[in-house]
């Protein structure tokens, strides 16, 4: 009788189920650094923004909506088109005397908090279960 080469159908059952394990354990944790990294990126953004509200203003005399900022040459268009999972937004208030600044997951997936900030420049996140910055409450970023 001869020995045949090759993998018996329950050796690949078992490598394949160890696949999975590692994967089940591998997928939550790269979705979390994801999301990490894309909440950075748009606390990094409204930065920027509050960086382009102070030039604005020392220029114009009034905070500028994010048209009038990209136009300005202070922001690029990504902030008008959403940048790693978030949307970006500038709503005037009080004769263009006050301005919030927001950043909005486009999903639960892209970041578990939405960012928002006023012209005292102070980032916090919205602790809403609604994750909407209009009442505007929330905790510093830290």
């Amino acid at each position: 009788m001869k020995k045949e080469n090759g993998f018996s159908l329950l050796e690949l059952l078992i490598v394949v189920a160890i696949i999975l394990l590692i994967a089940t354990i591998a997928i939550p944790s790269l979705l979390r650094s994801r999301q990490a990294a894309n909440e950075s990126h748009a606390v990094a953004n409204l930065r920027t923004l509050n960086t382009a509200e102070v030039s604005y203003i020392s220029s114009n005399q009034t905070f500028g909506a994010l048209p009038e900022l990209v136009t300005a040459g202070l922001l690029d268009a990504r902030y008008t088109a959403g940048s790693a999972g978030y949307n970006f937004d500038v709503t005037l208030s009080g004769n263009s005397l006050d301005y919030t600044a927001t950043a909005i997951a486009q999903s639960t997936n892209s970041g578990r908090y939405d960012y928002y900030t006023k012209p005292d420049y102070v980032i916090r996140y919205s602790s809403d279960p609604l994750r909407a910055p209009t009442g505007l409450s929330g905790a510093p970023v830290r």
